[in-house]
């Protein structure tokens, strides 16, 4: 009798250790992202198909996400901060009219069969212009504080990401103090931080990155925000 419950016992753990969820990913497919393809990050597309003097249309493509039911893309305008959405259905590609000369950014969700959505990685590109040979840099991106973030003083590091298609990045102009719209320049640097900025406890700022290249082209990141304890 002994022996019997022994190997009752062994085959109950061996069928425990070959059970499945159901969809053969151990659970992982509904945690699984669109991985995208094109615009290629941090690029030029220049494979557009002009619709007048000012706009193309760009083809995104991304590979599929298992146990996804629909894609939504979002496209943000990097000048203007607008950010759209489209709904792509069940396919891998989407057409968009977008401002030549301009820079974008992108991502897809993927919409699952169990209600939940993932968000792909975020990728970056200029939609070439008529006769550009040299882009301006892409606003520079909130690294730290993040926004809204809550922070100790009496100084604070400020951070953020930097990236032009020329690599001609000359200097970053960082602006902060209490107003909405900052206009004191807290340091010029070649660096992707300014560190040791002075902040009173209790204050909110806001702070931009001015970024300027080579060619003399200038771009501003958005405002971004944050409050000192």
């Amino acid at each position: 009798m002994r022996k019997i419950l022994i190997a009752l016992t062994a085959s109950l753990f061996a069928l425990a250790g070959c059970s499945s969820d159901g969809d053969g990913n151990g659970g992982g497919s509904n945690t699984q992202a669109a991985v995208p393809s094109f615009p290629e990050n941090n690029s030029e597309c220049t494979t557009g198909v002009e619709v007048s003097a000012t706009q193309s249309r760009v083809t995104f493509q991304w590979s599929a996400a298992p146990d996804t039911e629909t894609y939504f893309v979002y496209v943000k305008n990097l000048t203007t901060q607008n950010l759209l959405q489209y709904s792509a259905g069940g396919n891998l590609s989407l057409e968009v009219i977008l401002d030549k000369g301009t820079p974008y950014s992108w991502y897809v969700n993927a919409n699952k069969s169990n209600g939940s959505t993932v968000r792909s990685d975020i990728w970056k590109f200029y939609n070439a212009g008529n006769g550009i040979t040299n882009y301006a840099p892409f606003p520079a991106e909130v690294v730290a504080p993040a926004m809204s973030a809550t922070v100790h003083g009496p100084t604070v590091t400020l951070q953020w990401d930097g990236s032009d298609l020329d690599n001609d990045i000359v200097d970053y102009k960082v602006y902060l103090d209490t107003n909405t719209n900052p206009t004191t320049l807290k340091g010029t640097v070649t660096t992707e931080s300014l560190p040791n900025v002075a902040v009173v406890s209790g204050g909110t700022y806001y702070w931009k990155v001015v970024t300027t290249d080579e060619a003399g082209n200038v771009t501003s990141s958005p405002v971004y925000q944050f409050k000192v304890f």
